[in-house]
């Protein structure tokens, strides 16, 4: 294929010319083996989700049918629909499904394929499982296992990469493991100090330690977090960069000896130590840099003998000086930016790696255009110290996909977000030729997702794209620690003109309900059954809550879809016309001669409203009597956030608690939740113990009555 070229059609269809070229030859099963390439024709996909639907697709292209695998809570799910075949693997919990090395290649020998990708989590950097596809003669898409097993151990990696001329930052990495030697260490290092698993990923099994106070909790969490996630809980420690940047570099390498970087990510933005934006090019590092960057993964990757497609992560400091922090042996969630800046399709360079193919271009040959950003869509509340959550997806309108707009998801509407795995939604990918304009992008098209049915990021990610700092490029991973009023504004009661928006949205929808089906006018207010008369005009009072107050409003209908709205002493009049184009309804408002375009969505007594201004929703106050009981559940007893396991009960029966204490410790969506005592007082009951699963909002312990004195 030739060098990267910047016209995007010349671009596509020099690829499209190089793909047809190569399919008469490779990723064509054969018993044999023709000069050293391995031919494939079926490959199973051992993982769920966006990243499953995401192999299949270049699959696919290629002509390779795929198999899928699916647990029982997945078994309509978008991936299992897209696959040539499909195959149940057990029940909902990870560790009997997708987790369970057996039964994947039951698969692939069932159903007769020549390989497995992973894809990424699950099994994808599980050595033993790359030892078994070899043992059975199944090609695993992935690196050997050495290289894994090197990778995946941290002490292991820190001296492999200082051996080979690879910065690395101060820390112990020793065998010792006892509680007290790894204090000493952290105080030998000196405060802060980093916590990490050594077998870690994704955030787990992580924990910064401030001061020496906090050591011992800190460590007895991290432990358990990583012994859950991993199954080993040695810890290796580490100095703390203050306001480092999270940087990461792109390689692929191959059978023949051949290794190259295909640049570099910024991924400082993170919450739980979890990245939830990325951008290619990083921003603000020079072309130098840049090229020390990709050389230092370079000498990584090949100190592993590593094969296929790679990640080598970096902290940056202030001064751009950077040391190696891990190595990601697996497709990583964001490469996506790298492949819309590159135009290359890294899936399709794994598959060709791993049937025996020389990478397709030589370092010299690698440019890269313009800049990407990805943001990830996860159903959680970032109001809420981003915990994570779960359900239905009532509602779901996502931007127009384009040359410019990538959306990578395993969901469709209708769908649920499952408990039992990551709660990420989607992945939105835009490219732009310059930072400012993908940036522009990114945030009308987050403007355009529009989700209903469980809380999401969405509004915070809009908020994050246009923070001014944001917008320059002075990203660190303490972004959101750093700005965080500013992302998280304190709550404002909704203007007049957006409660008169919301009222006209409201009155529609309820005319279109209520309209008599034998009338042709959706406004005769003879096809109406809950309304009043005043002076020969249709009216209504409703009562909105914008989540800050009780709103008393009148809306009258004049004629000819012309309201009069009343809010206090303000008095506006508006005009409106709903669109039903399926289950998707626009209502087009004026209110005082400005018109809005807005989608709407009712669901459970809350009208949600979006527009280029963002989504925002007001519910209709119902009567006491009617208020569900989950409204006046909790009278200040310790509830269950979302559904998960209790793994830790700190406290017993008639003990005295004090407010902010940890009473329980629960694991769900793959993270460990503290769960701390809502007030002072003498605890009544407790209602759970180690090990049992909890549904959101059961009361986990109860309190007495009166705390006697």
């Amino acid at each position: 294929m030739a060098a990267f070229v910047k016209d995007q059609k010349l671009r596509n269809l020099l690829k499209n010319v190089y793909i047809c070229k190569h399919l008469t030859k490779a990723l064509r099963y054969n018993s044999s083996i023709e000069n050293g390439v391995k031919y494939i024709d079926k490959l199973v996909v051992a993982n769920r989700g966006e990243i499953a639907c995401r192999v299949m697709n270049t699959a696919r292209k290629l002509g390779i049918k795929t198999v899928a695998v699916f647990s029982d809570v997945d078994r309509n799910a978008k991936h299992v629909k897209m696959a040539d075949e499909a195959y149940h693997i057990g029940p909902a919990a990870a560790r009997d499904s997708y987790l369970n090395m057996d039964k994947i290649i039951d698969v692939a020998n069932r159903s007769s394929a020549q390989a497995i990708h992973p894809g990424y989590g699950f099994l994808s950097e599980k050595p033993e499982f790359a030892e078994l596809c070899l043992k059975q003669n199944v090609i695993f898409v992935g690196p050997p296992s050495s290289a894994i097993r090197d990778m995946g151990i941290k002490s292991t990696s820190k001296r492999i990469m200082s051996d080979a001329g690879v910065p690395i930052i101060q820390g112990y990495h020793g065998d010792d493991q006892s509680d007290e030697r790894l204090k000493s260490e952290a105080e030998k290092i000196g405060y802060p100090v980093m916590l990490k698993a050594v077998r870690g990923g994704g955030g787990k099994g992580m924990r910064i330690v401030w001061k020496a106070e906090e050591f011992n909790d800190a460590l007895e969490s991290a432990r358990r977090e990583s012994l859950k996630s991993f199954n080993d809980d040695n810890m290796l420690v580490e100095k703390f960069v203050e306001s480092p940047r999270h940087v990461e570099v792109q390689v692929f390498g191959d059978n023949s000896g051949n290794t190259v970087y295909l640049f570099e990510r910024d991924c400082s933005v993170q919450r739980r130590h979890q990245k939830i934006i990325e951008e290619a090019p990083a921003p603000g590092i020079s072309s130098e840099v840049r090229r020390k960057l990709g050389e230092a993964a370079v000498r990584a990757a090949k100190a592993v003998g590593y094969t296929g497609a790679g990640t080598v992560e970096f902290i940056m400091d202030k001064n751009h000086d950077f040391y190696f922090m891990e190595m990601n042996t697996r497709l990583q969630v964001e490469h996506p930016v790298t492949e819309m800046i590159t135009g290359l399709d890294l899936v399709e360079w794994q598959l060709r790696v791993a049937a025996g193919e020389t990478l397709p271009l030589q370092q010299s040959d690698i440019d890269f255009n313009g800049y990407s950003f990805e943001a990830r869509i996860y159903a959680e509340d970032p109001d809420n110290d981003f915990l994570p959550g779960a359900g239905p997806l009532v509602h779901l309108q996502t931007p127009s996909p384009s040359e410019h707009v990538r959306i990578e998801t395993g969901v469709v509407q209708g769908d649920d977000v499952s408990v039992h795995y990551d709660p990420m939604i989607a992945k939105l990918v835009v490219w732009c030729k310059d930072r400012p304009s993908s940036l522009r992008l990114l945030k009308d098209s987050l403007r355009k997702y529009n989700i209903v049915g469980l809380s999401t990021n969405l509004n915070f990610l809009i908020n994050l794209s246009s923070h001014e700092e944001f917008q320059k490029g002075n990203v660190n991973t303490d972004f959101i620690q750093d700005y965080y009023s500013e992302l998280f504004p304190e709550k404002k009661s909704l203007s007049s003109d957006s409660l008169a928006r919301a009222s006209i949205s409201l009155a529609l929808l309820d005319f279109k309900k209520s309209i008599n089906k034998n009338s042709a006018d959706m406004f005769s207010p003879w096809g109406l059954s809950s309304s009043f008369r005043v002076n020969g005009s249709l009216s209504r009072k409703l009562i909105l809550n914008d989540g800050e107050s009780d709103v008393e409003i009148t809306v009258r209908f004049e004629n000819e879809g012309h309201f009069i709205i009343q809010i206090g002493e303000d008095v506006m009049h508006g005009h409106g016309n709903l669109e039903v184009d399926g289950s998707h309804k626009s209502v087009t408002v004026t209110v005082d001669g400005v018109v809005s375009k807005i989608s709407v969505v009712e669901h459970d007594g809350t009208l949600h409203l979006f527009s280029s201004e963002g989504h925002y929703k007001v519910h209709r106050v119902v009567p006491e009597f009617i208020k569900s009981k989950s409204d006046a559940m909790n009278m200040g007893d310790a509830v269950a956030p979302m559904t998960g396991t209790i793994v830790k009960v700190n406290v017993e029966n008639g003990q005295t608690v004090k407010e902010g204490e940890v009473v329980m410790i629960m694991e769900a969506m793959k993270m460990e939740h503290v769960i701390s005592a809502p007030k002072d007082g003498i605890i009544e009951k407790v209602f759970y113990s180690e090990g049992d699963t909890v549904e959101r909002n059961s009361v986990l312990i109860s309190y007495q009555k009166e705390t006697e004195k």
